[in-house]
This record gives C-alpha cells, sequence and structure tokens, in this order.
C-alpha cells in the first residue's frame, strides 16, 4: 500500500474499502508502521498506542465485513493534539504540570470524530499550554527549521503521511503557520463553529478549533462531521443554511479581495512575487475577479490588541501553574507577567475593540467571496526564533474562516501557503471558492512533498 493518505482522499479509500481492494484494518498497520519508523525522529506523537489503535480498528473492519455504511471517518486514523480531553489516552498539554492526567471522557470534537468512524491514533506532541514555547517535533522539510509552534505534532503527522487528517487548534495561527511551514492544508473555521467543550481553554474571545489535512478532497467532509449543527446554535445556522449567502451569483466569477495587510512589508520578497502572481493566475483564469480594495486602517491594531487579550486571559487561567515557576517555561512566565501587568479595564476595552473591529469586517467583506492573503511571511524560519508577524493571527482576532493551501515554494524547495478567508459563517462559501479552483487545478490536490526525510 503506497502511502495511502497522501496519495488519495478519504472518499476513494472508501471506495476502495468497499470494493474490498483493501481492509479497513490495513490503514491503522499503515499509521502503526509509519509511527514506528518516524516518530523517533520527528516527535510528533507524545502518546501512541498501537494495541489501542488496533483495538479501534477491529470494531471498524467488523461493521465493514457486516456490509454497514460506511460512516463518514470509517476506519481513519485521526491525530489529536493533546489539548483535546480523550478518554482513552492522558491529556497533558505540553507542560510536566499535567503530566499523566486522565481526565476520562472526550473532547466533543473528539466523540464526534469517534461517532463518525474515526479512530484516534493518538495524542500529538503541542507546545507547553499550546502557547509558543518550542516543542521538540521536527520540521520535515528540514530540521533545523521550526515546524510552528502549538499544533505542530498534528501538522508533522499530517505532513509526513502518518494520518490523513489531525486536529489542532488556533488563538494566533497555530493551524495556519504550521500548515504553511508542513505544506499541508490546515483549515481553521469560523469561530465558535467547532466546539470548545473539554478541550484547554487559553483565551475565551480567541480560541478556534480547526484541523489539518493531507488532501484538498477531506476538509468539506471533516468539516461537517465537526461543526456544531441545528437551530440549538441560530446565527450560526441561519448563516451556513442561506443559500443566496453561501452561494454567489450564477455565472459571475467569485469576486476575490487581494489583501495586503499591515504585516505585509514583513513577508519576503519571494513570498510577496509569488502572492501576486498567483492573484493574476486566478484573475487570467475568468472564474475570478481580483479587486485590491485597502482594508479598513483600524485592522492595523490587531496584533497590539491581541496581546492584550491573550496575555491577560492566560495569567488569568494559569493563576495556579504560574506560581509553580521552575515547571513553566521563561516564554510563559514572561507572557504571563505581561498579562498580570494589564488593568482589567484595559482588557475590557480590548475585548470591546475586537467586537467592533469584527463588526466592521463583517460589514466590509459583504462585498466579496473570500480574501487571499498570504498564510506567513516566508518559509518555516529557524527554531527558537519566533516568525515576523503574518495574516493569520488578524483573521483569528476578526472571527473569519481561513484555510492555508501548500501552493507556493521557495527556490531552496521549502513550502510557504496562500490563505484564502472569508466572511465569518461563510465557511460553505470559501470551500466553494476552492472547490471551483481545485477543478481548475489553481489548488492543489494534495500536500507538498516531503523530498527528503531523515530515515
Amino acid at each position: 500500500m503506497l502511502d495511502p493518505f497522501r496519495a488519495t482522499d478519504i472518499s476513494t479509500l472508501h471506495e476502495w474499502i468497499a470494493r474490498g481492494e483493501i481492509r479497513a484494518s490495513e490503514l491503522s498497520e499503515w499509521t502503526i508502521a509509519r509511527s514506528k519508523d518516524l516518530d523517533p525522529h520527528y516527535h510528533f506523537w507524545v502518546c501512541h498506542d498501537p494495541d489501542n489503535l488496533r483495538d479501534q480498528a477491529r470494531l471498524s473492519q467488523a461493521r465493514v465485513t457486516e456490509g454497514q455504511t460506511l460512516r463518514p471517518l470509517e476506519a481513519m486514523p485521526v491525530g489529536v493534539k493533546d489539548i483535546f480531553n480523550t478518554h482513552d489516552y492522558p491529556t497533558q498539554m505540553g507542560s510536566p504540570l499535567w503530566k499523566d492526567f486522565r481526565p476520562g471522557n472526550d473532547a466533543r470534537v473528539v466523540y464526534s470524530l469517534r461517532n463518525a468512524g474515526g479512530l484516534v491514533a493518538g495524542k500529538t506532541v503541542t507546545a507547553e499550554f499550546a502557547v509558543h514555547a518550542e516543542p521538540e517535533t521536527i520540521n520535515p522539510h528540514n530540521p533545523a527549521l521550526t515546524p510552528g509552534t502549538s499544533s505542530s505534532g498534528s501538522a508533522v503527522a499530517v505532513a509526513l503521511g502518518v494520518v490523513p487528517v489531525a486536529l489542532g487548534t488556533q488563538t494566533g495561527a497555530s493551524i495556519t503557520r504550521p500548515a504553511s511551514f508542513c505544506g499541508i492544508y490546515g483549515f481553521k473555521p469560523s469561530f465558535g463553529l467547532l466546539p470548545r467543550t473539554g478541550i484547554l481553554k487559553t483565551t475565551d474571545s480567541l480560541d478556534t478549533v480547526g484541523f489539518f489535512s493531507s488532501r484538498y478532497g477531506n476538509l468539506r467532509r471533516v468539516f461537517n462531521v465537526l461543526r456544531v449543527q441545528g437551530m440549538n446554535y441560530p446565527l450560526s445556522h441561519k448563516a451556513l443554511m442561506d443559500q443566496e449567502r453561501q452561494s454567489p451569483t450564477p455565472g459571475r466569477p467569485f469576486k476575490i479581495l487581494l489583501a495586503r495587510t499591515h504585516t505585509w512589508d514583513q513577508a519576503t520578497e519571494e513570498a510577496r512575487s509569488q502572492l501576486l502572481a498567483y492573484a493574476h493566475e486566478l484573475s487570467a483564469s475568468g472564474a475570478v475577479e481580483i479587486f485590491e480594495d485597502p482594508l479598513p486602517g483600524s485592522l492595523e491594531q490587531c496584533h497590539i490588541l491581541h496581546s492584550i487579550i491573550y496575555d491577560k486571559s492566560l495569567s488569568y487561567y494559569f493563576k495556579d501553574e504560574s506560581r509553580q515557576e521552575m515547571l513553566i517555561s521563561p516564554a510563559i512566565r514572561e507572557m504571563l507577567a505581561h498579562g498580570s501587568s494589564v488593568g482589567v479595564s484595559d482588557f475590557h476595552a480590548a475585548v470591546a475593540r475586537q467586537e467592533q473591529l469584527c463588526a466592521s469586517v463583517d460589514a466590509f467583506l459583504t462585498k466579496y467571496d473570500a480574501v487571499l492573503s498570504l498564510s506567513t511571511a516566508g518559509p518555516a524560519p529557524l527554531r527558537d526564533t519566533y516568525p515576523p508577524a503574518d495574516p493569520g493571527l488578524m483573521w483569528t482576532m476578526l472571527h473569519l474562516p481561513s484555510i492555508s493551501v501548500p501552493r507556493f515554494a521557495t527556490k531552496e524547495g521549502l513550502p510557504i501557503g496562500v490563505q484564502f478567508s472569508a466572511r465569518r459563517f461563510n465557511d460553505f462559501l470559501l470551500l466553494g471558492v476552492l472547490d471551483t479552483l481545485r477543478a481548475l487545478d489553481l489548488v492543489p490536490a494534495g500536500s507538498f512533498p516531503v523530498a527528503h526525510p531523515i530515515v
């Protein structure tokens, strides 16, 4: 079986299973073998139990053997970032303070993926409390470079073809950056569409659940499995079920805003020139009309506001942990100290300003189907260096859905993602835009190849 998760998507794997060309349990054996070969070098698992995965796979294989209908994620091993509760694995949140903690339940999205036939392949390495400290995970394209911090274990497991999908979270750019640096798809849906129950909390108005995928064709399927649905969620339900909102006028090109954000000057010349060339390519296809309206100037405040909201929230939620200084990193101590210095009134003012910016950009984006920007300022920087400011954090602050697409490469062959975003709750419209571009081969079917693995 040749690299099934990077070679094809879940729908094709299910066709092969239905025709008896592969057994459902073979996919788990691939994950187990790949983990044995690669994890000692790349360090993407914090917990991985082959026997546990085989037990789950046997139940899935039994359903297939009995002729039951394949569920959306049937037999698919999935990586789970180690801040999501899992009843059968510890949830340690990248910190020695929580070593061997067992919550005894599943986060809601973990329950949803299991209910859809997905198999928890293990817990992926995360940064300490899912913040900034560099974890041990290795970038699959160059071990000297960062893979991205918080969701790096999930991104690397997907990039190496160990699993087809892995869960992540984004409070700044912790899905977008690892996706860009590792050359895979990263989908951060609209704020609130994937439930946060049973997941480490860092910041109430920023924490967003999403996922990584090795193939474009998996995005809509996984999104529909994990998202909230129904009239119990009236705002998102109304928007997502509004066909006029989620579908453009038939026959007209998609209206895409090319965003040269306030972080534009921090991007490399190579990244900027590739984005501009790509925008021209999209326009030349006839399927897209590119616009260059300037973004509201007030969005330049996003990074400063983010620091106030994030650090103050960390200082509140990790007050107990902060007392054990020897067991927390210098990076976390610095952020907690800054957060403690932020006054309550300043914090409330920053959250109120965030809400104003969200409303402002929501009104602004009613003119467009999608926004085109860089995922990151360039390729992955050296380990233990913080990347330059990039648009990913802005779209998180503004609660927008965004998808990092593995489209660009440097002269040295390192991946750089391009990012498509949209108005909040226009997730289906965003996917529709990318469906059209995928049909025209303007977004790739799969992830960036890992040319020179360590082993």
